[in-house]
């Protein structure tokens, strides 16, 4: 559900817009109330974006911004988001382009560009994308720039960058989800079997298991030989994601050793 706003924050938003009816006042004071206006619709929007049940709220708060704030970095964002979710994918693309014009070192807009672009399969263009934001030392999620860039980067073929790139991520957050099983999943497809359990039993202790993961430690306990595991791995793929693509392959890897 959405969050429903608080007596302190619907009075702010008052409060501005009753101030920008008064046409008195020094020019300084308006264009600071201007500024919270804008600053204000974008936190309401962002609000109700991650509600994530009422769009409407959300792109409303968005275009007022930009109607007070045409060059708001952030208020393009949230519609670039909005729209690429509706499926307004040219859209979409478009505002993220100005967020980036209007802040240009806009760390998270770069991140948002990239897995659209990720999701378009245009890797190229989102590696460039999750560069400049892990370039950016104070960005406070670089390490999800860094492990979106080692997911472009492996389906681009680029297996050394992606392996720096992850292991980049993990020095940054040691506990960092994604980035463990990547790279169990890369160390496995390059043979280093016991690296591969190691990053898989790092993920195992601290996350939910997932179709990836399961079918990943079906395979590195087959290679070991630890077939109680094994069993047990392809037990829990088998009843918990019965029709996942995981799954139909455990089923074929079986029909084809017997």
């Amino acid at each position: 559900m959405a969050k429903s706003l608080t007596p302190s924050l619907a009075g702010l938003i008052l409060s501005f817009w009753l101030s920008g009816c008064v046409t008195t006042g020094l020019p300084q004071r308006q264009e600071i109330d201007l500024e919270k206006a804008v600053h204000t619709h974008v936190q309401l929007g962002l609000r109700y974006l991650q509600g994530g049940d009422n769009r409407d709220a959300a792109r409303h708060h968005f275009n007022k911004a930009l109607e007070l704030g045409p060059k708001d970095p952030q208020a393009h964002l949230g519609l670039a988001v909005l729209y690429q979710a509706d499926g307004e994918l040219a859209v979409a693309e478009s505002h993220f382009k100005k967020a980036l014009r209007y802040g240009d070192s806009f760390s998270m807009a770069h991140t948002n560009y990239g897995a659209f672009l990720y999701q378009e399969g245009r890797y190229r263009e989102a590696l460039a994308q999750f560069e400049k934001a892990a370039s950016d030392l104070t960005y406070n999620r670089r390490s999800y720039a860094l492990t979106n860039y080692g997911r472009a980067a492996m389906q681009l073929g680029m297996t050394e960058e992606a392996e720096k790139a992850y292991t980049r991520a993990l020095a940054l957050d040691g506990n960092l989800p994604q980035a463990l099983l990547d790279l169990a999943e890369l160390k496995f497809d390059t043979g280093a079997y016991a690296q591969a359990k190691h990053y898989l039993d790092r993920y195992s202790a601290k996350n939910r298991q997932i179709p990836q993961s399961l079918w990943l430690g079906i395979r590195i306990e087959k290679i070991f030989g630890n077939r109680d595991k094994e069993r047990s791995h392809a037990l829990a793929l088998k009843n918990l994601y019965p029709y996942s693509a995981e799954t139909l392959k455990y089923q074929q890897m079986m029909d084809n050793d017997g």
